[in-house]
């Protein structure tokens, strides 16, 4: 398939679509946590609250990326109790993290290839795990995600890549 026809957009905060896409982002960040918690430590290994957020910010732009990376773990937290509110500030920095730097590699580089979704995902969580673990105080539980979040990270790339070249190709 032809990946320089991926059409991708950068949608400003006036337009009312930004907010529907992003409500929608939102509300699959809620449900698939949800389905990922019903395996044990399935959020831990699944990270499944950064999948939406991905997804939204490269195919939609940094606006609808940042509105799907703060209300998502929010609204968990208050709806679900998870992310726990003490992990919250971590959640809410690798969540910004991604969106801007999907947004930033979208707008740079025009397509969506597994590469290039590779360092957005590496990307964010080695920032943010540097950045969680000067927060926490220690580097072991600052890099967690890399350690046992393998899996999670493989269906953000894979499934973002499929996502977005696929089911949002318009």
């Amino acid at each position: 398939m032809n990946l320089t026809t991926l059409n991708l957009y950068s949608l400003d905060y006036r337009q009312p679509r930004a907010y529907v896409l992003a409500a929608a982002f939102v509300a699959g960040n809620i449900v698939l946590p949800q389905l990922c918690h019903l395996v044990p430590q399935g959020g831990l290994i699944l990270l499944p609250i950064y999948f939406f957020t991905l997804i939204a910010a490269y195919k939609y732009g940094w606006r609808v990326g940042l509105l799907t990376a703060i209300a998502s773990p929010v609204v968990n937290s208050a709806l679900f109790g998870m992310p726990a509110p003490a992990v919250l500030p971590i959640i809410l920095i690798k969540s910004t993290l991604l969106a801007l730097a999907a947004a930033f590699v979208a707008d740079r580089f025009k397509k969506a290839t597994l590469p290039l979704l590779i360092a957005v995902v590496l990307g964010y969580q080695v920032i943010g795990s540097m950045i969680e673990s000067l927060i926490v105080g220690s580097w072991s539980a600052g890099f967690q995600d890399l350690r046992i979040g393998v899996p999670g990270m493989a269906l953000q790339i894979l499934g973002g890549w499929a996502i977005i070249n696929y089911v949002l190709r318009r």
